[in-house]
């Protein structure tokens, strides 16, 4: 029997992987709840999106006291009982209070190989640009688990593709863009499943 998740999400635009894992959870294919979503964007697609589906949602700004808004972050995920936090193109570090309450249950999706292509500065399609540039014959998604540092954390699961001959920087977004959300739903079913275990 695998694990019921509970999960919380952190998203500033659109969410894609937030909406492919509600979905997935939605058609039973994914043993998890959709405790909460969060933004720091009052007009994030995500938010829209969990007020269509029923998912508990808040907006909490990160801008003006961000000590103030980590506090508020831990506060809330821990009151919808999220034992699992999910990021979905959340575009802001996570703080000391929430990082401590969750430590190795924050799990990232970065849009190219780690530790390779990645560090501050490092998101979305400067990593296909860093990788274009590099000549790099492979490059992939990799979802692994947040710490205090961009990109550190210890790597799950990578997904690798092979560039094409003429590879662009806008072709290599799409290809990496089309396969994250998917891959993010049966990292989860793994992780649900006990095939990939958490520290």
């Amino acid at each position: 029997m695998s694990l019921l998740l509970k999960l919380g999400f952190l998203a500033s635009r659109n969410g894609s992987s937030f909406r492919a894992i509600v979905d997935a959870i939605a058609a039973g294919e994914l043993r998890a709840e959709a405790r909460l979503v969060v933004s720091n964007n009052r007009k994030s697609g995500a938010l829209a999106f969990a007020q269509e589906r029923g998912v508990p949602n808040l907006c909490i700004p990160t801008e003006r006291d961000p000590a103030a808004a980590d506090i508020a972050l831990r506060d809330a995920l821990e009151a919808a009982g999220v034992e699992l936090v999910v990021l979905s193109g959340y575009l802001r570090k996570l703080g000391p209070a929430t990082l401590a309450r969750y430590q190795h249950r924050v799990v990232n999706i970065h849009p190219g190989l780690l530790p390779e292509f990645g560090g501050e500065g490092m998101y979305g399609r400067r990593v296909h640009e860093a990788v274009i540039a590099a000549g790099a014959l492979k490059s992939g998604a990799t979802i692994h688990l947040v710490d205090e540092e961009y990109d550190r954390g210890p790597v799950l699961t990578r997904r690798e593709l092979t560039l094409a001959p003429g590879e662009t920087v806008d072709s290599l977004e799409a290809r990496i863009t089309a396969l994250e959300p998917l891959f993010f739903v049966e990292t989860l079913r793994a992780i649900a499943g006990g095939d990939l275990r958490l520290p």
